[in-house]
């Protein structure tokens, strides 16, 4: 019986990288993030700020897709996006997300989970008016996750739009907006040879974060 598919099961990298040792990364992992994410940046990285953000449904089912992120600070991660949408209703309900960056040119991986809160309005409003204008007309054409009926619907739905607004500025939707996640763990991974990788765990304590390194 095959127990994998010979196209895949022999595709494999070799990192070889500086490794990742607890004397030559910052006390605090969100300063980690901040320097690893300007790196990235500065190393081509295909969307470097986009990160996989996971979310459980009331069923308990595991949701996860891809979102930008538009802030790093101590405080923590900011993303935005449609307050209607599915993944919205699930951060609402549950009040946690979790978060996986990926660098692959880097062989760099770091994830967060912590709790979830809205940004201020006036925070929201501030990051919408400097966003492209066609992405301005798409948050407010867009039913986020719900059904329609074509691509030709969708593209009505922006022309209507575009008339609307036409000739004055866009003004931030109501049902749009940015969150926060508040990090309690912040995991970071280096790819190593042999598979032995390099991976750095902090967990929060308080307003106190404890380091300690995992296994492989």
């Amino acid at each position: 019986m095959s127990i994998a598919d010979p196209t895949l099961a022999d595709l494999r990298r070799s990192y070889e990288t500086e490794g990742l040792r607890e004397e030559a990364v910052p006390a605090e992992p969100m300063a980690l993030l901040r320097q690893w994410l300007d790196e990235a940046i500065a190393a081509g990285c295909v969307e470097p700020t986009g990160m996989a953000l996971s979310t459980v449904t009331a069923a308990g089912r595991p949701r996860v897709r891809m979102v930008l992120c538009k802030g790093v600070a101590e405080e923590g991660i900011r993303f935005f996006t449609n307050y209607e949408s599915a993944k919205a209703a699930e951060l609402e309900a549950s009040g946690f997300a979790a978060v996986a960056f990926w660098w692959d040119k880097l062989a760099r991986q770091i994830r967060v989970e912590g709790r979830i809160e809205r940004l201020p309005r006036a925070e929201s409003e501030a990051y919408f008016a400097v966003r492209p204008r066609e992405s301005q007309l798409g948050a407010w054409a867009s039913p986020q996750s719900e059904v329609v009926a074509s691509r030709e619907a969708l593209d009505a739905l922006q022309a209507e739009v575009e008339e609307r607004f036409a000739g004055v500025p866009v003004p931030c939707p109501p049902h749009w907006g940015g969150y926060l996640i508040r990090p309690e763990r912040v995991e970071a991974w280096m790819g190593g040879l042999g598979r032995l990788h390099d991976r750095l765990v902090w967990e929060q304590d308080g307003a106190v974060w404890h380091r300690s390194r995992l296994a492989p």
